[in-house]
């Protein structure tokens, strides 16, 4: 690593006109990843589709990239992600494909070179399970969604 930096390879899983996944500014987290679609396909409301992004990838061990809605889709068209964020593991080399669903009330065209998605790298940590009768107690306990009420 030099400067935070990271190298990824990246490979091209067919021939593309699309530039490659870059950052739009200086201070983004997300690179774009684009649509590598032969022709515009319509997603209607509720309908969701399995984008290619015609790209392949190999990460470090110890990192993930992280596949993410982009927040201009939702808020105009009400286009995200299936399974949000995605997770790209260290040893996974086929195609990234990005899952978009409409949930905007008018039907939604993907075009040839469209920004889906964006993607972000991550390390993480691997955990081992511990099995045990019982857990610590904390002032929470086992309070879930919505147990501290409305305020």
């Amino acid at each position: 690593m030099i400067d935070g930096l990271f190298q990824v390879k990246l490979r091209r899983v067919r021939p593309s006109g699309n530039p490659l996944p870059c950052y739009a500014t200086s201070h983004a987290a997300g690179m774009d990843l684009l649509a590598d679609l032969p022709s515009a396909r319509t997603l209607l409301p509720g309908e969701r589709s399995l984008i290619p992004t015609g790209i392949a990838i190999a990460l470090p061990d110890g990192y993930e990239a992280q596949i993410r809605p982009r927040s201009g889709l939702a808020l105009k068209r009400g286009v995200s992600l299936v399974n949000s964020p995605g997770t790209i593991d260290p040893d996974y080399r086929g195609e990234i494909g990005v899952i978009l669903v409409n949930h905007g009330g008018e039907p939604f065209t993907v075009n040839p070179g469209d920004r889906i998605a964006q993607m972000v790298f991550a390390r993480f940590q691997r955990g081992e399970l511990l099995e045990v009768v019982e857990l610590d107690e904390t002032t929470r306990g086992e309070g879930g969604f919505g147990h501290t009420g409305l305020k």
